[in-house]
């Protein structure tokens, strides 16, 4: 696909180009940032984001940058799958944060990478770098790991063969260690990381399945290392993500099946 600089591309396309300029990790942008992560030139630049600010898809701020707007948000939650997920899950995700007042997180696959879609923590949790809509890698972290062990020999191949980033000392690389990590995570349906992608942060997470058995979500917890025993934790993680899989449909006759991309 060409740049958006060059011809051919349409209206629509640099619109989008705009819009997916921004993401978790940089939501407030300059005109001259979206010009550097575009590619577009300075003067289209300025009138789409001039049509999409009079839209309300982008909203500018007291100090001349913009953010994505009230209005494409609302357009966003319209998403089916990630919100019917996020209305269930609610109330699990809330008992689970009642009852260990940590990092409560639900994530669904996108590409070869987990999304946040939920989370819910205590203000004196530890810190971590992601957020509702970040990303996660999915050979390091809890809800990653469940995620792509339900994901097929295809997406487990794909991941496995390209370069496995080393995040802290304890970031299993090891395509030998990860496949077997991968098959206990499709038997039990849990992962358990320690401090593999934040130091002084573990994670535990669970697959949640539909009526379908089909692994449609990640839960789970992230605690600071050494302040929870892990097993005391996994079992109300898998008691709340069976109680989330019940509310989708899955009962204990259904198996678990590939992951939904």
């Amino acid at each position: 696909m060409p740049r958006t600089g060059e011809p051919g591309r349409s209206v629509s396309s640099r619109l989008l180009e705009v819009l997916f300029a921004f993401t978790p990790e940089q939501p407030h942008l300059s005109l001259a940032e979206i010009v550097r992560k575009t590619g577009l030139p300075h003067a289209t630049v300025r009138r789409l984001v001039v049509e999409l600010s009079s839209a309300e898809a982008l909203s500018r701020r007291d100090d001349g940058r913009f953010t994505i707007g009230l209005r494409l948000w609302r357009l966003g939650t319209l998403a089916p799958l990630t919100e019917s997920l996020r209305t269930a899950a609610q109330p699990f995700i809330e008992d689970l944060y009642t009852a260990l007042h940590q990092h409560v997180q639900l994530a669904v696959l996108e590409g070869e990478q987990a999304v946040i879609i939920e989370r819910l923590s205590a203000p004196a949790a530890l810190g971590l770098v992601s957020q509702v809509g970040g990303r996660l890698p999915l050979h390091c972290s809890g809800v990653g790991k469940v995620l792509l062990s339900h994901g097929g020999a295809e997406l487990v191949e794909s991941v496995l063969s390209g370069p496995l980033r080393r995040y802290t000392p304890q970031t299993t690389v090891d395509t030998a260690a990860l496949r077997k990590e991968l098959a206990d995570c499709r038997l039990t349906g849990t992962a358990t990381v320690r401090e593999e992608l934040t130091p002084g942060a573990d994670s535990v997470a669970t697959r949640i399945m539909d009526g379908q058995g089909r692994v449609v979500a990640a839960l789970s917890v992230v605690v600071r290392s050494g302040s929870v025993s892990h097993q005391a934790v996994l079992p109300t993680v898998i008691a709340s993500g069976l109680g989330l899989s019940r509310r989708l449909g899955w009962h204990p006759g259904i198996k678990a099946s590939s992951v939904v991309h």
